[in-house]
């Protein structure tokens, strides 16, 4: 099947450029409210699984048993900028386990943040692994190792019994296999799966609705998405995509990006799950597209269609800041 446009790209009036992808939104009997192109295809989704791999962390009682609160609990759910907020609450979060950044084994880098990464060049200081923008999912992990009494030396290897629970948590979520044949590895090291497109939206209509989880899990899951709606900000950061999708409609909607292009999602009130993957994995493309199809679900909002407007047709400026063009969702998200 291929899958057809999602986004094009105009300058000035004409279309310079294209975006195709497949969309899942499902309830969370496997139901689709929308289904374009191939959503059987296995995807790998990257970082937009992240509120899912943190389930362990809530499941286990670590979360509590260290006192997290909703900030805590959405860094373990994100991709952040490395702001200096960010990075204080992983160390933080790190320190009520008695460890600190050098058991964080997803490597360094430059905060995504632009003033961040000034000021830390400014300083002469070079990015610890606190910068990455996943150490609020390994500090997540970390913590949920040292509850449960498992060794975190090589907690990120798919063998380690940490990791094993992430995945067997993922399977019964989804309902789609997590083997060594769909394993890939992530960039912050640890495995990841590749599954298909429409067991992510099922996954996620599970975690925002509860329907098909046991009850435990379905509190852990509504607690974790309620965190990353009530702190959008420590999912993501300053001006990022997450953070101002989720503003559109405080405590309405929940999003997470994942790398190449993945977005996954729910909305809570509709029972809903979402995944999107553009093939070309460029970013600007799936964030045009998942506004676009939250656009439609809120469809009888108007206040929550004209916060996502500028989301789902972002203006192209120069560097002059002129305006040369916009991106659209095409036909087929319209």
């Amino acid at each position: 099947m291929n899958n057809p446009v999602l986004v094009e790209v105009l300058r000035g009036s004409l279309v310079e450029s294209r975006h195709t992808g497949a969309v899942a939104v499902f309830d969370p009997d496997g139901k689709a409210v929308l289904a374009l192109g191939d959503v059987d295809r296995p995807v790998f989704p990257r970082s937009a699984v992240k509120a899912i791999q943190a389930l362990p962390l809530v499941e286990s009682g670590a979360a509590d048993a260290f006192g997290f609160g909703n900030k805590e609990l959405a860094l373990a759910c994100a991709s952040h900028s490395g702001e200096p907020q960010h990075v204080g609450l992983a160390a933080r979060m790190l320190a009520k386990a008695s460890l600190d950044e050098h058991a964080l084994e997803c490597g360094a880098h430059w905060p995504s943040n632009h003033e961040a990464m000034l000021a830390l060049a400014r300083r002469g200081d070079k990015p610890s692994a606190l910068h990455n923008n996943c150490s609020g999912k390994h500090s997540g992990f970390l913590c949920g190792c040292r509850h449960m009494r498992i060794a975190h030396a090589g907690y990120i290897e798919p063998d380690h019994p940490y990791q094993q629970v992430i995945r067997r948590t993922m399977e019964e979520v989804t309902g789609a296999e997590h083997g060594e044949g769909n394993r890939g590895i992530d960039g912050c090291s640890i495995p990841t799966y590749a599954v298909p497109l429409k067991s992510l939206a099922i996954g996620f209509a599970r975690m925002t609705t509860g329907k098909g989880l046991p009850a435990d899990r379905a509190a852990a899951a509504r607690r974790l998405l309620a965190a990353c709606m009530a702190e959008p900000f420590y999912v993501s950061g300053s001006g990022k995509a997450d953070l101002r999708l989720m503003q559109a409609a405080p405590g309405r909607i929940f999003v997470k990006t994942g790398a190449e292009a993945v977005y996954c999602g729910a909305v809570p009130e509709l029972g809903l799950g979402i995944a999107i993957k553009c093939d070309d994995g460029q970013g600007r493309a799936s964030e045009v597209a998942v506004a676009a199809v939250l656009s439609t679900l809120f469809r009888d909002d108007g206040a929550v269609q004209a916060a996502l407007g500028d989301l789902a047709e972002p203006a192209l400026r120069n560097w002059n800041g002129m305006h040369v063009g916009e991106l659209k969702p095409a036909e087929a998200l319209r």
